[in-house]
């Protein structure tokens, strides 16, 4: 048994969420030196565009697939690398925040393993509710369907907690609500992108899989079919 003095006053981080900050911080922190100079020399500035042509998803490419049922690795692979090439660096200190805040909550529920398939079936399930409701031209990067996916597991969690307490379970849906409002709203007074609907598809797709791999979801999920 550790004593008081030994016990660190801050919970640690659950390691999964550690790596995926690790992976998704260290390729931005490379990036950003590429873009100054600092390493890759004449070629560094180059990096960034280089990294967006070979691993974002493209709906273009994803439409191609399907007409010629042809379904290379280097381009199936787009829908699980993109999460991790950012357009910019404030872009991915957004993605880290958002992923050191509540991959902690959702991986101490939930577990290494169900959080990794949260985080990374988020993602693909961002790319795909892209791609069939928009086929925009243009190539979807970045870790936000990622992190609206733990969000969506975030608020699995809360409606859990509500029902047990019998209050309205709709309150779990708060946090989303509030920052789709948020969004809508930095989109009314300078313009938005069209890959909300990959966060909205994200978020969508981390709530559904929370059913299924979250501790007792897939009894519990069982269960509320037999009611209904």
């Amino acid at each position: 048994m550790s004593s008081p003095e030994n016990s660190s006053p801050v919970n640690p981080l659950p390691p999964v969420v550690v790596a995926l900050f690790v992976l998704v911080a260290g390729i931005e922190i490379v990036m950003w030196l590429a873009s100054q100079g600092v390493v890759g020399g004449a070629d560094g500035a180059a990096w960034r565009i280089s990294a967006v042509q070979k691993y974002a998803f493209s709906g273009e490419i994803a439409d191609w697939m399907v007409r010629n049922n042809s379904y290379p690795p280097e381009h199936l692979i787009r829908f699980f690398t993109y999460g991790f090439i950012h357009f910019s660096f404030p872009q991915a200190i957004f993605v880290c925040v958002f992923l050191l805040a509540l991959g902690k909550s959702v991986g101490e529920s939930f577990g290494g393993v169900a959080t990794l398939i949260v985080f990374i079936g988020s993602g693909v399930g961002g790319a795909v509710v892209y791609w069939l409701l928009l086929n925009d031209s243009l190539p979807l990067v970045g870790g936000f369907p990622h992190v609206y996916g733990l969000i969506g597991a975030f608020t699995y969690l809360m409606w859990l907690r509500l029902g047990q307490m019998g209050e309205s379970q709709v309150r779990a849906f708060s946090l989303i609500g509030a920052l789709m409002g948020i969004q809508l709203l930095f989109g009314a007074l300078f313009g938005s992108q069209p890959d909300w609907v990959a966060d909205v598809g994200g978020f969508a797709t981390g709530f559904l899989l929370s059913f299924l791999v979250s501790p007792g979801g897939w009894a519990r999920l069982r269960q509320m079919m037999r009611h209904d």
